[in-house]
């Protein structure tokens, strides 16, 4: 007989492992169904709201960062200290695996394997048909929460829309940390010749560093402006740990439901930040959201709940979002405004803003004077009244 579950959750990265944890814990039944060797690259950079709302452990935290250092095209830098606190660091292999470990921990039944389809028994119910190590399986589910990556199959089969998801292309290599390394500091490259539309970086992790960059761009060598990074900061022979790639989408899909029992979260729904390329934060947050719309549509069978994870998500974040894509648009178009926005990035109100909007993960509106003066250096800035 084919088992049935409350809820299937298709990908157990930070997203699907937050819906499966969330949704076990209030006493649904889940299958976490996720596929093996799965490590998104990623810089590994949580915040303190993360860390305090998900009750994250100080032990996963391979590095606490205490500043980041904003480098130009000409090579001048700006260094960004955070007054009073710290951004977590952590290895996505491990806090991935640490979040399945969690949602198991409340219920959720893991499975290991890859999605294929949706199909649906006689009454209409969802069928997910995945493939594992004992050939192909089926599971049935009431409701069923894609988080499976920026190329979603659950997206494409079942959201309008998904399939037009725009990506930008991200490729990281762990490296051994070298003695000299600076363990409290991000880098962040604001290089054309790196990344022509995004940005590159240099991120400790404790014993290793993620080096990458990212780009839209078809045809950019990823590989050989990650090379190039390496070379001019020093980490040309230092040991490689490991390579990855993969698609990180620009923005929210306009739809995260199917209208009837599937309802997106994470990647798959388009929550990473612009300009930043922020996603942990986001796409547990989406995670949790999907849950929440999933337990009142497990309650109710009201399937308008579906639509409640989209919809509260931008009321949280969506300017932030919004200001953020202006941001890249414009600030990351050419080397000439790159140069201007790390100047920008010298202001010590830009910096104290800055942090505390990314560690709260909220727009600050306590200093409109502040708010006031950044507007017109900002202003300065984009009509060339400013010096680069």
């Amino acid at each position: 007989m084919t088992e049935t579950y409350d809820a299937i959750v298709v990908g157990g990265g930070p997203a699907g492992a937050t819906a499966a944890t969330d949704l076990a814990a209030r006493g649904r039944s889940v299958m976490l169904l996720d596929r093996a060797g799965r490590i998104k690259p990623c810089g590994g950079a949580i915040p303190p709201r993360l860390i305090n709302d998900y009750a994250i452990p100080d032990d996963l935290l391979v590095a606490h960062v205490t500043a980041a250092r904003m480098v130009a095209p000409s090579a001048r830098w700006v260094d960004m200290p955070i007054e009073g606190g710290y951004v977590g660091m952590v290895d996505r292999e491990v806090f991935d695996e640490w979040l399945r470990v969690r949602a198991a921990g409340r219920g959720a039944l893991r499975r290991v394997g890859t999605f294929d389809r949706i199909e649906r028994d006689p009454d209409g119910t969802s069928v997910v048909v995945f493939r594992d190590g004992r050939g192909e399986g089926r599971a049935r589910a009431r409701c069923i929460v894609g988080a499976d990556g920026a190329r979603s199959n659950v997206a494409r089969q079942s959201v309008p829309g998904a399939a037009r998801m725009r990506y930008v292309f991200a490729y990281h290599e762990i490296v051994r940390s070298p003695g000299w390394l600076d363990g409290e500091r991000c880098d962040v490259v604001y290089q054309g010749d790196l990344s022509p539309d995004f940005y590159a970086w240099i991120f400790p992790h404790g014993e290793t560093t993620s080096i990458g960059t990212g780009s839209a761009r078809k045809g950019f060598s990823l590989r050989g402006a990650v090379g190039a990074l390496r070379d001019a900061a020093g980490f040309g022979d230092v040991e490689t740990v490991r390579r990855e790639g993969a698609p990180i989408p620009m923005q929210p899909l306009r739809r995260w439901d199917n209208g009837r029992d599937v309802v997106l979260a994470g990647d798959a729904a388009g929550t990473v930040a612009p300009a930043s390329g922020e996603g942990i934060y986001y796409a547990m947050a989406s995670g949790s959201l999907a849950a929440d719309a999933a337990e009142e549509f497990l309650r109710t069978g009201d399937s308008r709940a579906l639509k409640t994870a989209r919809r509260r998500f931008m009321k949280a974040h969506g300017r932030v979002f919004w200001i953020l894509g202006m941001m890249q648009h414009y600030w990351y178009a050419s080397d000439k405004r790159r140069e201007r926005f790390v100047r920008i990035c010298e202001d010590p109100d830009v910096q104290h803003l800055t942090w505390q909007a990314y560690m709260n993960k909220r727009l600050m509106r306590a200093r409109p004077v502040a708010h006031a003066r950044i507007f017109f250096k900002d202003l300065a800035h984009l009509v060339g009244l400013a010096s680069a």
